[in-house]
């Protein structure tokens, strides 16, 4: 235990001293051409959304089936009470709901007006802006086409609301982000950069060989990454809190297993990275197009999925920081519980598995 130990100081030392592993210089500009081309947008498409009509009249049909034949909104589902709504969006199934308000069409007649009440899921302040503006137009078009040559006689009046965000601070958007992008970069990429170093000045096998096993080496490299990784999470969450004003909803206690299921998820991946690396070019290389640019484009973080095409939408899926982004909007912003979150954690406990069971495989360890 004492060579452990000592093995893992060693480790915290050499990763203070090696500005190298410290900056990040590699880029893939053709890469990086084709997904901003793709990813970078600032409209919606095929977003999904609920109706709860509470007047169910030959008026409201008609709108709905209006904002169903654009090509920005699904009609996900229909809800029947109010209550809901808060389900709806806790699941993360929809990102808004229309609630038409009772007798819609007999309030057009009677009053010439009639309410529409947009609620959007403010996680993502931009998208639930677009959101509201879009079915804005799509009532408004609706309004002229039904008085088209003569003056209008009634108004439909939208009513938005913004929950979980209702001041669409930007920041409820990039914290979880940001957080993503560092405990992905700590983890994996310097992980990787570490051991294929000790591979690239053949220090590697003589490890391997010496007194500790070689499951301890592994995991002598990576636990330094694992509490740097940990403090980082940490300062996030404090400065989200006391200098962003951003409220935690959900459980600390689960967003701190979360956070560390993550980080395991990042260095697994780091550990896989370095079985197919020779140098620490190739393991940088490797990690700046295969993790930061996806973990920015490709995320969620910034642009909505569903807005990008189907062929990058799928490769989405394969992206750890996705599954965790969600997690962390779910928690800190909705503040959801693991009934709500379980079907990310168990994809990204496969994820670490996966990447694991490659890893053990490439470098024939033996575990005991």
């Amino acid at each position: 235990m004492k060579r452990f130990i000592g093995f893992v100081t060693k480790e915290f030392y050499h990763i203070f001293r090696d500005r190298r592993s410290l900056f990040i210089l590699f880029g893939m500009p053709i890469v990086q051409i084709l997904l901003f081309g793709f990813a970078i947008t600032n409209e919606i498409n095929n977003v999904d959304i609920a109706i709860l009509d509470h007047s169910k009249d030959a008026t409201t049909q008609e709108i709905i089936n209006k904002i169903s034949a654009s090509k920005y909104f699904n009609i996900k589902q229909f809800i029947q009470h109010e209550k809901e709504i808060e389900s709806v969006f806790r699941k993360g199934k929809v990102k808004a709901v229309l609630n038409f308000e009772n007798d819609f069409s007999k309030n057009l007649i009677k009053e010439n007006q009639a309410t529409i009440q947009i609620i959007t899921d403010a996680t993502d302040p931009n998208t639930a802006n677009t959101i509201s503006n879009f079915v804005n137009s799509i009532l408004q078009k609706y309004q002229q086409d039904q008085n088209k040559g003569v003056a209008i006689n009634y108004i439909i009046i939208p009513e938005p609301q913004m929950t979980y965000n209702p001041e669409l601070k930007s920041v409820y958007m990039f914290v979880p982000g940001v957080m993503t992008i560092i405990l992905m970069l700590v983890s994996a990429m310097m992980t990787s950069i570490s051991i294929t170093r000790e591979k690239e000045l053949g220090t590697m096998e003589i490890l391997l060989v010496s007194p500790l096993k070689p499951i301890q080496v592994i995991i002598g490299k990576v636990f330094p990454y694992i509490f740097l990784s940990v403090i980082n999470a940490t300062v996030i969450v404090l400065l989200s809190i006391f200098i962003f004003k951003m409220p935690i909803q959900g459980s600390l206690f689960l967003l701190a297993l979360e956070s560390i299921l993550f980080i395991i998820s990042s260095l697994a991946l780091g550990i896989l990275i370095s079985t197919i690396s020779k140098t620490q070019q190739t393991a940088m290389m490797i990690s700046l197009m295969g993790l930061m640019l996806p973990v920015i484009l490709l995320s969620g973080f910034i642009f909505p999925i569903s807005s990008m095409p189907l062929p990058l939408q799928i490769i989405s899926n394969a992206i750890p920081a996705k599954w965790f982004i969600i997690i962390l909007k779910g928690i800190m912003l909705k503040g959801v519980g693991l009934e709500f979150i379980w079907k990310e954690t168990l994809i990204l406990i496969g994820m670490t598995v996966f990447f694991i069971g490659l890893s053990v495989k490439k470098y024939k360890i033996r575990l005991e």
